[in-house]
């Protein structure tokens, strides 16, 4: 047994012991935090079933590649491949949604290909960002975002633009 399997038991362990060392009720903290926990669940839940069913219909419906055919041309003055418009159309929504698309990218053109490189990287530098505001602002109970949103997908298309450069340079085309 080595010592990285031991951190998270040795952890855990060690913050009951300072709890009770500190007279604090852990086990009545841990059962509060879940309880906290389901409440918040509760109250996000429609959010995000809005949220995946509408990523679903859009896909289905034959809009996203009719998108992607319309926007092909700046992507490719951009020297980002038309094909990973799907991807980050479907990124800031839905994470398993992008990592479907970005599966099928792979399975198509390969992941040593240009465009699956780029989707790598897409993948790991941009964030669900719809999700995320629905998640943390959902659990927080804000509901006007303000500028959180402009700021936030301005964000994901630095990162886009960004992979697409990264890998052009370290990769070559």
């Amino acid at each position: 047994m080595n010592f990285s399997s031991l951190i998270i038991p040795v952890l855990l362990a060690g913050m009951a012991l300072y709890g009770m060392g500190k007279k604090v009720d852990v086990y009545g903290a841990l059962t509060h935090g879940a309880e906290e926990g389901l409440s918040v669940l509760l109250r996000i839940i429609p959010s995000l079933v809005g949220l995946l069913t509408a990523v679903s219909m859009f896909r289905a419906s034959g809009a996203l590649e009719w998108l992607a055919a319309l926007c092909a041309p700046v992507l490719d003055w951009l020297g980002i491949p038309s094909e990973l418009l799907p991807l980050m159309l479907i990124r800031p929504v839905s994470g398993s949604g992008a990592l479907a698309v970005a599966s099928d990218l792979m399975t198509t053109y390969g992941p040593d290909s240009y465009v699956g490189r780029v989707a790598s990287v897409m993948l790991g530098s941009t964030e669900t960002t719809f999700y995320t505001i629905a998640v943390y602002f959902g659990s927080a109970g804000i509901h006007r975002t303000r500028h959180t949103v402009p700021a936030a997908l301005t964000a994901d298309i630095a990162g886009f633009l960004a992979s697409a450069l990264a890998v052009r340079l370290f990769f070559g085309v």
